[in-house]
């Protein structure tokens, strides 16, 4: 669900300002204009600091009807930089201004450029991601002190938190250093539009996101002296045998708090939460320590906090290949289908 209740919205058809009041369906909201309550469709709608900076877009184009973009689509563009001051790997926004039918600069692109002020060179996989699934993928490397062009990102689709992904690892290795190192950086749009307005403010350019200050050592594991366990009597296993010890899998888990404890209407809505998300955490790893192909999340409709929490592990999650929340026999929009790779 693109929006929840409280959140302030614009009618598009009409301009006004309103806010959320209620959640009817996954397409359906009831909305509150200056005292007027009134449902409406989801993509009637968006979110008041957008049309700040596109008004020139009265309906948003739909990122889902544009073709999945690949390494092979988009110009090189590699350049050496002149500052060679050691301050860390970078992700670097360029806002891209067109004027609207009233001359006025308008946001709408931003350039991404992934920025290396070290003196190593980084091969790398990026990953863009709306909501746990991959729209842009890359591999290639970043030489020391260079200004790297990656692709270009259309404003409107800040709306929905987008997730830039990170695998490094050293264009020239080195044993006392990590194999590879993960960084990712996920952007809100009240927190870009602050930014801009920041940067029209000072008269530049360009607003910048740390990934990493420097790449780090290699951690080696010091062991254990396992006869020492066996000694206390502690069951010791054969890691090669590590899955026939484990508790079984299951294909699927129902996460309403009724279904978890008995004492629920004691609990409160943190402590509910909580048992939900270490729940799923639970049998989400062992779906994949079993190699299942594939797990189910019952989480409900509701208010789509749980949904949202799970879907926001999902997307750092290793193995996990792809997830949806789509229209389901059984379970309506109230389950997550999720899909792993080993």
């Amino acid at each position: 669900m693109k929006f929840q209740i409280g959140d302030k919205v614009v009618v598009l058809h009409s301009n006004d300002d309103g806010e959320v009041v209620d959640i009817i369906n996954e397409k359906m909201v009831m909305v509150e204009v200056r005292g007027v309550k009134f449902p409406a469709y989801t993509d009637q709608l968006d979110f008041p600091y957008f049309k700040q900076f596109s008004a020139k877009k009265v309906v948003p184009e739909k990122k889902d009807n544009k073709p999945k973009k690949f390494i092979d689509d988009i110009p090189r563009e590699k350049k050496p930089l002149k500052d060679r001051t050691v301050d860390g790997v970078w992700l670097t926004f360029i806002p891209i201004l067109v004027p609207d039918e009233f001359g006025d600069d308008v946001v709408d692109d931003l350039k991404v450029h992934l920025v290396n002020r070290t003196n190593d060179g980084y091969k790398f996989t990026y990953k863009l991601n709306y909501q746990g699934e991959s729209h842009f993928d890359l591999v290639n490397q970043v030489r020391p002190f260079e200004d790297f062009y990656i692709h270009d990102v259309p404003f409107e689709n800040l709306n929905d938190s987008p997730t830039f992904a990170f695998d490094f690892s050293l264009e020239k290795p080195d044993k006392n250093k990590a194999d590879y190192f993960e960084a990712s950086l996920k952007l809100k749009a009240k927190q870009v539009f602050a930014r801009i307005e920041e940067l029209k403010r000072k008269g530049e350019a360009t607003f910048s996101y740390k990934l990493f200050d420097t790449y780090p050592p290699k951690v080696e594991d010091p062991g254990i002296d396992v006869s020492i366990l066996g000694a206390k009597g502690f069951k010791i296993y054969d890691a090669a045998h590590t899955r026939q010890h484990l508790e079984p899998a299951k294909n699927e888990i129902d996460l309403h708090i009724e279904k978890l404890a008995i004492d629920h209407e004691t609990l409160d809505n943190y402590e509910k939460l909580d048992l939900q998300l270490r729940t799923f955490e639970k049998y989400l790893d062992l779906a994949i320590l079993h190699h299942k192909p594939a797990f189910i999340a019952i989480h409900g409709v509701g208010s789509g906090k749980l949904r949202d929490e799970i879907h926001e592990i999902l997307k750092y999650k290793k193995g996990v290949k792809s997830f949806f929340n789509k229209y389901h026999p059984a379970y309506g929009y109230g389950a997550t289908e999720i899909y792993f790779q080993y």
